[in-house]
C-alpha cells in the first residue's frame, strides 16, 4: 500500500466509519503532534478522535497528494450542526504509519462571502 493510500484507508476508517480499531497499525505509538489542542501519542490522537467523532463530521476529501513520506489531505468538514471547516492535513509517514502530523484550518467557512466567483473550495 502506498502512502497515499494508507492515509486514503485511514480517514475512511475513522474519520468517516468512526473504526479505532485499526489505529495501532494506522499510527506510531510516539506519533508527533502540531496541533497545539491534541496531545501527543496514539493515545494522544485516540482522545482527540473520540471527542471530535461526537460531532458527526462528514468529510469530504478534495484534494489528496503525495511526495516521498509526506501526504497532504485538503477536506471540506461539515459538522453536524452545519458549520463548515476547510482543513489541509499533512501527514509524514514513518514505515508504513503515521509518524507526525500538521494542519491548517479555516473554521466555519459556510458564511464566508467570497469578492470572487471561484469558490472556497
Amino acid at each position: 500500500m502506498t502512502n497515499k493510500e494508507l492515509v486514503k484507508q485511514f480517514y475512511e476508517d475513522v474519520f468517516t466509519n468512526g473504526d479505532l480499531s485499526k489505529l495501532d497499525e494506522y499510527m506510531k505509538e510516539d506519533y508527533i503532534q502540531h496541533n497545539p489542542t491534541v496531545e501527543d501519542g496514539r493515545a494522544g490522537f485516540k482522545k482527540f478522535i473520540e471527542k471530535f467523532l461526537t460531532f458527526n463530521p462528514t468529510i469530504e476529501i478534495i484534494q489528496l497528494s503525495g511526495d516521498d513520506d509526506l501526504v497532504y489531505v485538503f477536506f471540506k468538514c461539515t459538522m453536524g450542526n452545519g458549520h463548515i471547516n476547510k482543513v489541509c492535513d499533512i501527514y509524514r509517514l514513518e514505515d508504513g504509519q503515521l509518524a507526525e502530523h500538521w494542519d491548517i484550518l479555516q473554521h466555519n467557512v459556510e458564511n464566508v462571502e467570497s469578492v470572487n466567483n471561484n469558490g472556497i473550495f
